[in-house]
């Protein structure tokens, strides 16, 4: 079942590759009390997610932050090193946003967005979406319908706020 506003957040414990190594990082200490924005992508470094999803994101957060938004937090189904090198390729750590591996694919499949494209190579993956968590409660869920970004942009988040 996909998960849809007026859901808790499950419990989900993703990565990082920071300064000391590998980290994991629990999505409820990240949300519990907090207004977050959580948004995902198909893969790092793939044309619409570096072209246009993650730029959204990085032009759109200080009007999140205006918000009263604590955080924007990008979901990827790869690899904490893939992630970590997609976090400096895009500027996107620098620019404030976080960056999680969700590298086995469970937070995606628990929330109902996992998809496979085999003509891709894609497996296990995450669709696009992005939402609006407030203390661990989906507030706003925009799931992309097309292969593009149009409703999971920082733009449509942000208007539809």
């Amino acid at each position: 079942m996909t998960i849809s506003v007026g859901d808790h957040l499950p419990e989900a414990v993703l990565s990082r590759l920071g300064d000391e190594g590998p980290e994991t990082v629990s999505l409820a200490d990240k949300t519990k009390g907090r207004k977050v924005v959580i948004f995902a992508v198909p893969a790092a470094f793939s044309s619409t997610c570096q072209t246009a999803h993650m730029p959204s994101f990085i032009r759109t957060k200080d009007q999140f932050a205006a918000k009263g938004v604590d955080e924007i937090i990008c979901v990827a189904v790869n690899d904490l090193f893939v992630v970590k090198e997609w976090d400096q390729a895009t500027g996107a750590g620098a620019a404030g946003i976080t960056l999680l591996a969700d590298a086995d694919g469970s937070f995606t499949k628990s929330i109902g967005m996992e998809f496979d494209a085999p003509a891709l190579g894609f497996f296990g993956r995450s669709k696009r979406y992005a939402m609006l968590v407030e203390d661990g409660v989906v507030t706003l869920f925009q799931p992309e319908q097309t292969r593009g970004c149009e409703t999971s942009s920082g733009e449509a988040l942000l208007a539809a706020m």
